[in-house]
């Protein structure tokens, strides 16, 4: 199965965006699933329910940081991974219109509310929202460019 559907898998299961992406590079780093699932927590629904940046697209982020950064704090190193961060960033706007999660939403006609309580997950919720989907395009995204650098064969 490929990873972006694995995301999309765990999405359905209830895990935040920004989760479900990491979720499905785990074996990829040196952290347990347990651990990465505590860290992205918080990046969901746009950062903690205020709709900010995408937590799929956080998720992305991450794991990206994780798997190719170096651990070198030095410009070039800096420079290097911001290129990379916007080259992704940039072909997720492409193909969802946005990397912001209240406009993601409104785009989908859903009201964007800032905070609160997440809703409860049923099957209505999830036909609904495109987050699943906006969930598999950024796992898409970032397993084309690790299958490009050789960490994925």
């Amino acid at each position: 199965m490929e990873r972006a559907e694995k995301a999309r898998e765990y999405f359905q299961q209830g895990y935040a965006c920004s989760q479900a992406v990491a979720l499905a590079f785990a074996d990829l780093t040196t952290l347990s699933e347990d651990e990465l699932k505590k860290i992205m927590l918080p990046f969901g629904g746009g950062m903690g329910r205020l709709r900010l940046t995408c937590g799929a697209v956080s998720g992305m982020g991450a794991i990206l940081g994780l798997i190719v950064a170096k651990t070198e704090v030095n410009g070039e190193n800096k420079a290097g991974m911001y290129e990379i961060t916007r080259a992704l960033c940039a072909r997720f706007t492409e193909e969802n219109g946005s990397l912001i999660c209240a406009e993601l939403l409104s785009g989908a006609h859903l009201n964007a509310e800032k905070g609160g309580t997440p809703e409860q997950r049923s099957a209505e919720y999830y036909k609904k929202r495109p987050c699943g989907e906006l969930v598999y395009s950024a796992a898409k995204i970032l397993e084309e460019y690790l299958h490009s650098i050789g960490v994925l064969s």
